[in-house]
């Protein structure tokens, strides 16, 4: 063997460590490790590819969830059922004199779109605000919305609610209109009217057919039947702006006696076995009743005649109010004929409770027809000092009816 050819093999060795760079001559027994390195490298490239569609689908996920409650939010789909009435006052609108074509010049109105868009969150009828404020700025809906009282549901989506504040929903000119209390749904229609809020046969038609969404509604007189609204509409002093829909003044009065007449009052009634409307019911025959400080007198008699067993009154509550109630005018005195008239109402000629409220009664007659005196009274009359007295049978009450000179003259 020549020189040559023993020095071959090493050399072949040599070139190949020379090649393979100094961190390959340690420990390139056959070339197994680069194998290895290799095989993890493929394992790790899976796995990264792997989390990444992961990565991928969860947020593409919840892109889908969050677009969809958006959605959701814009074209009020799937909410709860819910109305609310909202002022925008003028203070938040600002007005810029333009001038057209023809070189007529004009006011845009701008409204303050954060203020509105709190103002419908805080009221239930949005869940994103600066989404709505994002459609406002895209739809020019800030120079639509004008000044003045809208009633809005969960059922109107973006563009709706924006239409609904809008000038030709809305009135300027606000008046300050005081509901008495024991005032019936007829008087509080021709208040209204007077001092040019809406017409007496809009607020009629309205509170006659008008679906207005309060549970407290539920279970009272149906649809069409003009009184169904009566002892509802909470007397009080309220802003109203002239020629307003009759829907929105409604719901404002509603919306103020869902506000008085509390979930414990609730609560308290259902306990007792008594619905809303029965306490409402009891209540505005307190009010026509009384306007003193024996309301929880007048109320234990009710609570007795109602409840107890009496041979003398047999369940009937025997209310003069409650004819009054289906005279067409009021009368100073009634006749025996009149309380003979066949009506659901007439408590002289049915046992129980009328067939709904007579008056809408204050706080205060809502309070006695939940809490009624502590007192065996099945009569009262009116004496000549100007106040009620209170009797447990028939015989004391005409005793003293004969000693009183108002029944006794005329």
């Amino acid at each position: 063997m020549s020189e040559y050819e023993e020095r071959k093999p090493a050399h072949q060795g040599g070139s190949g460590a020379r090649q393979g760079g100094g961190s390959r001559v340690a420990g390139s027994q056959g070339g197994q490790p680069p194998r290895k390195r290799r095989r993890r490298r493929r394992r790790m490239g899976a796995l990264g590819a792997l989390l990444y569609v992961v990565l991928v689908i969860g947020v593409s996920a919840l892109l889908a969830g969050l677009g969809w409650v958006w959605a959701g939010d814009v074209l009020a789909l799937n909410k709860e059922e819910h109305a609310a009435v909202i002022t925008l006052p003028e203070d938040i609108f600002t007005y810029t004199e333009v001038t057209d074509g023809e070189g007529n010049p004009s006011k845009v109105s701008s409204a303050d779109m954060g203020y509105v868009a709190d103002v419908l969150s805080e009221n239930g009828l949005i869940e994103q605000k600066w989404l709505f404020r994002l459609f406002a700025a895209f739809t020019h809906g800030d120079e639509e919305i004008a000044p003045g009282t809208y009633n809005l549901d969960t059922d109107m989506d973006y563009r709706a609610i924006i239409k609904n504040m809008s000038l030709k929903s809305a009135s300027k000119t606000e008046v300050t209109v005081l509901i008495p209390e024991g005032s019936t749904a007829e008087q509080v229609f021709a208040l209204l009217a007077e001092n040019g809020v809406c017409s007496v046969d809009e607020l009629r038609e309205t509170a006659a057919n008008y679906d207005f969404k309060f549970s407290f509604l539920k279970g009272v007189l149906p649809l069409g039947d003009s009184n169904r609204l009566e002892g509802y509409l909470f007397p009080d002093t309220y802003n109203f702006y002239k020629n307003s829909s009759a829907v929105t003044v409604l719901n404002k009065m509603l919306l103020r006696f869902d506000e008085v007449f509390t979930e414990d009052m609730r609560e308290k009634a259902a306990a007792n076995g008594q619905t809303v409307h029965d306490i409402v019911t009891i209540a505005s025959l307190i009010e026509k009743e009384t306007t003193g400080d024996d309301q929880t007198s007048i109320s234990a008699v009710i609570y007795n005649r109602l409840y107890k067993q009496n041979s003398e009154t047999n369940g009937r509550l025997d209310i003069d109010a409650t004819i009054q109630y289906i005279l067409p005018e009021r009368k100073e005195k009634l006749s025996d004929a009149d309380k003979t008239i066949d009506s659901p109402y007439n408590t002289y000629l049915y046992a129980g409770l009328p067939a709904g409220p007579i008056a809408n009664p204050g706080q205060a007659s809502l309070r006695a027809a939940m809490n009624p005196a502590d007192a065996g009274y099945y009569f009262y009359a009116l004496g000549d000092d100007g106040a009620h007295h209170f009797f447990k049978t028939y015989a004391e009450q005409r005793a003293f009816i004969g000693t009183q000179e108002i029944y006794n003259n005329g």
